[in-house]
């Protein structure tokens, strides 16, 4: 199979390949008919939010590159990613911003009156973005609520709370250890029904954190402000150059009718392109502005 050609499964989108990580293609049209069909999956459905540097993150790591390939959408929000898709592949990706998405995810439960778990974030920062998310979605049920700090004595009676209460939704915020890993490692231990990560996305519902303006996102600076709030992240620029460079690799090679990653896997030893620092050791899943 070409390594950027859709994959063709039974699945509620069309989900592709670039640098062999999988993205979904979801228009925003067709969000509410996959979230119902989801929701009718007997098995819990995960939905990433994938940024730049969790494309790159999944290259070099395969537990969490198993993670993607296992979850039920995969969303970009880089726009790095959509361009990269259309330069590769000639299809149009929607790019979505985090907290947007989160929202529309929210205003789809609501229309049927479909219940919300809040799991994540500081105690102060949950108890304001329970009140707000009450007050802008009065017919989604919040059937529960846990700050982000986990100890090993409470998580067994966490899980069975949150099965017990079966949400259509999980949505975990910061502070939860493991992030991704922790649904992943206890996937079988909850109900049916979304998990989401987004880090801060209860600080953005507490009105704690601004997000970037949507002039700003579309025009994909919306990193350039993180930066400033963090100084390391300039160096996110390093992989970014590397992204590229993969890009147009894949791009002449798939040109020249060669495999990508044949061609990848036979360069010289210590010129492998997923050799390299991981993009996760400066490039974490970004705040949900990002």
């Amino acid at each position: 199979m070409d390594n950027n050609e859709t994959i063709k499964t039974e699945r509620p989108c069309e989900r592709v390949e670039i640098l062999k990580v999988p993205v979904d293609i979801v228009a925003r049209e067709d969000l509410p008919r996959i979230v119902f069909e989801l929701l009718e999956k007997k098995t819990g459905q995960d939905i990433v939010l994938l940024s730049l540097w969790d494309l790159l993150r999944a290259r070099r790591t395969g537990e969490f590159r198993n993670y993607l390939k296992n979850a039920a959408l995969i969303i970009p929000i880089s726009k790095s990613i959509v361009s990269g898709i259309r330069f590769l592949t000639g299809k149009t990706a929607a790019r979505y911003m985090p907290f947007d998405f989160i929202v529309n995810i929210l205003t789809i439960l609501e229309s049927r009156e479909l219940s919300i778990y809040l799991l994540g974030g500081k105690p102060s920062s949950l108890v304001l973005a329970e009140k707000n998310i009450h007050e802008t979605f009065p017919k989604l049920r919040i059937v529960g609520r846990f700050p982000g700090i986990i100890k090993k004595q409470t998580e067994e009676t966490l899980l069975k709370v949150i099965r017990k209460s079966a949400p259509s939704l999980l949505l975990i915020g910061q502070g939860v250890s493991g992030r991704e890993r922790w649904v992943a490692k206890n996937t079988l231990r909850l109900n049916s029904g979304l998990r989401l990560w987004c880090s801060d996305i209860y600080d953005v519902f507490a009105k704690r954190r601004r997000r970037p303006s949507r002039a700003v996102f579309d025009r994909g600076l919306e990193w350039i402000g993180f930066c400033f709030q963090n100084p390391v992240r300039f160096f996110r620029v390093f992989p970014y150059i590397r992204y590229i460079f993969l890009i147009l690799f894949y791009k002449i090679f798939k040109k020249n009718g060669s495999g990508a990653i044949d061609a990848e896997q036979n360069l010289p030893s210590g010129q492998n392109l997923s050799s390299g620092q991981s993009s996760s050791a400066i490039g974490q899943n970004p705040p949900a502005g990002n």
